[in-house]
C-alpha cells in the first residue's frame, strides 16, 4: 500500500510538472508561431523581396525540397548538434562577401584559391559543407538535376539550423527511466511537434537564388567579413554596405548564441593584459581553455546555453561575458547598447528582429532569373570548374596547406587538412 501510494504521488508530481512545462512552452510556441505566420506564404506582402525571389518558388518544380532538407538535418543534428552553427555560419559568410550566391561552397586550386581558403573561412566546418553536398544529392534524387540551387539549399539549411535542434530530449530520456509506458508517449507527442522545438523561431524564406559562376578573391573575402577584433562602429559601417541597419546588425550578431570559437579569435582580450571590460570569472575560465597567447583550443561562444538558440547571448553581453571584442562593444556603443538591452529583456523581440534581419540578409546580392546557374555539384561550377580550373575532387596542394596543417576545424577539433580528405 505504501509503495502504491508513493508511486501514485510520484506520478502526480511528474504529471503536474509536465503540464506546467508544456503549458509554458505552448504559450511560447504561440508567440513563436506569430513569426512563422508573419513570413509564411500568406504574409509575403510584409517583406519586400528582391526581383526574382518568391515565397513559393519551388511549389511546382520541387514542392518537397524543404521537407527533404528538414528531415535530413534532423538526423544530422542528432549526430552532431555543432553542425547547426556550422550551417548558419556558411550562409552568413556566403551572403556577406559577394551576395547569397553559393560562392563560398566552391572549391579552388593552387592557381585559383577559393573563398574557403581565405583566412576568415579556414575554420568553416567541413562537416557542414559536406552536409550541403549531401542535401543536394537527396534533392536531385527526388526532383532532378539543376532544379534547386546550392545557394537556396544553404539558405534553407541555415534557417533550419536555427529552428530544428531540440531541447526536450534530455527530459524524454529521464522520463523514459522514471515512467516509461504512460508518460513518454505523451511527452514525445508534444516534444516532436514543430511548434515546440527548441529556442529558435520558425519562419519561411523567399527562394529562387541562382549559383555564381565564380568565387571572390581572398582580399574581397577578408574585407567583407566582420572581424571578431572590430569594434561596433566598424561592424555597423560594414553591414550598412549590405543594406543592414543597427537593429539588423545586433540581431544577426545573436547567431553567436550557438557554436564554438577558436582561442585566437579572442586571445587579445586575455594577453598580454586582461581586457578590463571582460567579466573576471569568465576570463579565468577562458585562460584555462587558452593558457597561452598561442593556444588553438576551442570554447563555447555562449557560456550560458551553448546549444540552444535563445537570447542568452545578449544576457551575456549585459553581464560583460561577450566573447569577442565585436560582441562586447555592442553593449558599449551608444547606437547599439539599447538594442542589446531590449533583446536581453525580451527573447520574442529578438526572435522577431532576427527573422526580419535573416530574410533581409538572405537577399543581399542575389542572382536570379537568367543570372548565374544551378550547379550540378555545389562544390564546382558547371562546365570545367571555376574559370576553367579542375573540378571538385582535385587535391589542394597549395601554400595554404601550411595553415591547414595547424588550423583546427571549427567545433570538430581536428586538423583542417584531415577534413579536406
Amino acid at each position: 500500500m505504501v509503495t502504491t501510494s508513493y508511486s501514485s504521488m510520484i506520478t502526480s508530481f511528474i504529471s503536474l510538472f509536465l503540464f506546467s512545462l508544456l503549458a509554458s512552452q505552448s504559450l511560447s510556441a504561440a508567440t513563436a508561431t506569430k513569426h512563422y505566420v508573419d513570413h509564411a506564404k500568406g504574409g509575403e506582402e510584409q517583406t519586400p523581396l528582391a526581383k526574382g525571389l518568391e515565397w513559393a518558388f519551388y511549389d511546382n518544380s520541387c514542392p518537397q525540397v524543404e521537407t527533404i532538407i528538414r528531415k535530413h538535418l534532423e538526423e544530422v543534428f542528432e549526430q552532431d548538434i555543432g553542425l547547426a552553427a556550422g550551417l548558419l555560419r556558411i550562409h552568413f559568410h556566403d551572403c556577406f562577401v559577394q551576395g547569397c550566391d553559393g560562392s563560398v561552397l566552391l572549391d579552388g586550386t593552387a592557381a585559383n584559391p577559393s573563398e574557403q581558403q581565405a583566412p576568415p573561412n579556414l575554420s568553416l566546418r567541413r562537416g557542414a559543407l559536406r552536409a550541403i553536398n549531401d542535401l543536394q544529392a537527396l534533392i536531385q534524387e527526388e526532383c532532378g538535376d539543376q532544379v534547386v540551387s546550392c545557394a537556396d539549399i544553404a539558405a534553407i539549411a541555415a534557417r533550419d539550423a536555427v529552428h530544428l535542434p531540440r531541447f526536450f530530449e534530455e527530459l524524454i530520456i529521464i522520463l523514459s527511466f522514471i515512467y516509461r509506458e504512460a508518460m513518454v508517449p505523451l511527452v514525445r507527442l508534444f516534444c516532436l511537434d514543430d511548434s515546440l522545438r527548441s529556442g529558435g523561431p520558425k519562419y519561411h524564406i523567399p527562394l529562387g537564388r541562382k549559383d555564381s559562376l565564380t568565387f571572390a578573391t581572398q582580399a574581397t573575402v577578408s574585407s567583407n567579413l566582420p572581424s571578431p577584433f572590430s569594434n561596433a562602429t566598424k561592424i555597423l559601417a560594414l553591414l550598412a554596405t549590405k543594406g543592414l541597419d543597427a537593429i539588423d546588425t545586433v540581431a544577426l550578431s545573436g547567431a553567436h548564441t550557438i557554436g564554438l570559437s577558436h582561442c585566437f579569435s579572442f586571445l587579445p582580450r586575455l594577453y598580454p593584459t586582461l581586457d578590463p571590460t571582460l567579466d573576471p570569472t569568465l576570463a579565468a575560465k577562458l585562460k584555462i581553455v587558452c593558457p597561452t597567447n598561442t593556444s588553438t583550443n576551442i570554447t563555447d561562444m555562449d557560456s550560458l546555453t551553448p546549444n540552444t538558440f535563445d537570447n542568452k547571448y545578449y544576457v551575456n553581453l549585459v553581464e560583460r561575458r561577450g566573447l569577442f571584442t565585436s560582441d562586447n562593444d555592442l553593449f558599449v556603443e551608444n547606437v547599439t547598447k539599447g538594442i542589446v538591452q531590449s533583446f536581453a529583456d525580451d527573447q520574442e523581440l529578438f526572435f522577431d528582429k532576427f527573422v526580419k534581419a535573416m530574410i533581409k540578409m538572405g537577399q543581399v546580392g542575389v542572382l536570379t532569373g537568367t543570372q548565374g546557374e544551378i550547379r550540378l555539384n555545389c562544390s564546382s561550377a558547371n562546365a570545367a570548374g571555376v574559370d576553367g580550373s579542375v573540378a571538385r575532387d582535385v587535391v589542394l596542394e597549395t601554400v595554404v596547406d601550411v595553415v591547414l596543417e595547424t588550423a583546427v576545424d571549427d567545433a570538430e577539433g581536428v586538423p583542417l587538412r584531415d577534413e579536406l580528405k
